[in-house]
């Protein structure tokens, strides 16, 4: 274990370079840095200096990696089990404070201080998804510590699960992984969250199984739609159209392009007795809202909920007519009066330029908006600020509630 702490080398930033860090930031990116010492090993933790050689903290260094430098520590001294331990601790305990923990994320990456690492806890079942060569070597650590922690708390986990099997780990060189660490268990997992039942696939699911970011602002519809006609869109396992249903709606519709995840929501909705209120089918959203359009379905709530049109700042252009379009077909669907529910999970989609798009969207339909609510992320992804900007990445699910009414 002590070769997993030891400090490999020092690296030294370019003069005028680190701006982003010096300002709260977590990462140090590879054109910013002037010198690697002999001594550095990929993975390995290393000393970085101002070009200066003034300390700056310690952090893990990849440089196969574009993002070369994820930040640990900003102090001098010692990193060793008890460190990481207490950063595990701080993680829990912060959760234990602020949401339900029965099903939650329980470490969110740069924002918890872990860089690369992000921990879902599902009911008794821990889903990991580690994302960078340097928090890898201390992934099974970190999993012992938060069974450990978990334990004394009273929540026993009897099974982990890694899903490490996204494109962003070959960036770091890493190949993609997916399956147990320790014994197999069954994986499939029932949770539940706002008083709704959902089956949980940890090895199926998309990212870690389920999006749990949503949970507070699914909580926030189930006021809006009690007694409602609601529609939505993008319904992934359900949550939005289950939440619409357990708290009253009159009639849900949920649209999904997957057949897989129709299958999962369908299951769901009969896990919850919904199974006469709420329905759900396999289409192509951007094609469907117009054939409903073409003819004359009408909705008290309409639920936009879409994949991340953009995932690098080149492609932002391009998201912003993506959701210009969706937000214009959805609004054409809301009853004069009725609620418009949209979102973006894109870090790149920031909160004012989601807000000009629904805003020139509604203009478009000839519509008005009155905003009812903006929400973000649930508090278990917590939002780290910095003094220029977010941390990036820890910002990125903006979500508004409208009421949609004609033009008077």
């Amino acid at each position: 274990m002590t070769n997993l702490f030891k400090i490999t080398g020092t690296v030294t930033l370019k003069k005028g370079a680190g701006r982003q860090l010096k300002s709260g930031g977590m990462w140090v990116y590879d054109n910013e840095i002037d010198t690697f010492s002999e001594t550095v090993e990929d993975g390995g933790l290393i000393e970085l200096h101002d070009f200066d050689d003034y300390f700056m903290g310690i952090g893990f260094v990849n440089r196969r990696s574009k993002i070369t430098v994820r930040m640990l520590s900003r102090h001098e001294g010692e990193i060793n089990e008890e460190f990481i331990k207490q950063r595990v601790k701080d993680a829990v305990s912060y959760r234990m404070d602020t949401v339900d923990t029965s099903s939650c994320r329980l470490i969110f990456g740069e924002a918890d201080f872990l860089p690369g690492i992000v921990i879902d806890k599902f009911s008794d079942v821990l889903v990991v998804e580690s994302l960078a060569l340097g928090i890898d070597r201390f992934k099974q650590l970190i999993v012992d510590d938060l069974k450990e922690i978990l334990k004394e708390y009273g929540m026993p986990i009897r099974g982990v699960y890694e899903r490490s099997d996204a494109k962003v780990r070959q960036l770091e060189g890493m190949e993609r992984v997916k399956g147990f660490i320790g014994e197999e268990f069954d994986t499939k997992v029932e949770i539940v969250e706002n008083g709704v039942h959902y089956m949980v696939d940890v090895v199926n699911g998309q990212k870690t199984g389920f999006f749990l970011d949503q949970k507070y602002n699914r909580l926030a519809m189930q006021r809006i739609c009690k007694g409602k006609r609601v529609l939505d869109c993008f319904t992934h396992m359900g949550t939005f159209a289950l939440n619409a249903g357990i708290a009253g709606a009159l009639d849900v519709t949920g649209l999904d392009i997957s057949e897989y995840a129709v299958s999962q929501a369908t299951e769901n909705a009969r896990r919850n007795g919904l199974e006469d209120t709420v329905h759900f089918r396999c289409a192509n959203v951007l094609d469907e809202l117009p054939r409903l359009a073409a003819v004359g379905e009408k909705y008290d709530v309409v639920i936009l909920d879409p994949p991340a049109f953009t995932k690098s700042r080149e492609a932002t252009k391009n998201a912003i007519k993506g959701y210009r379009e969706i937000n214009m077909k959805g609004l054409k669907l809301v009853k004069d009066g009725g609620y418009l529910a949209t979102c973006s999970c894109s870090h790149f989609m920031t909160q004012e330029l989601l807000a000009k798009t629904v805003k020139e969207a509604a203009k478009a339909m000839h519509k008005r908006l009155r905003q009812v609510e903006f929400r973000t992320q649930a508090p278990d992804h917590p939002i780290l600020w910095a003094n220029s900007a977010n941390v990036p990445e820890s910002y990125y699910l903006k979500f508004f509630i409208f009421q949609v009414v004609d033009e008077k």
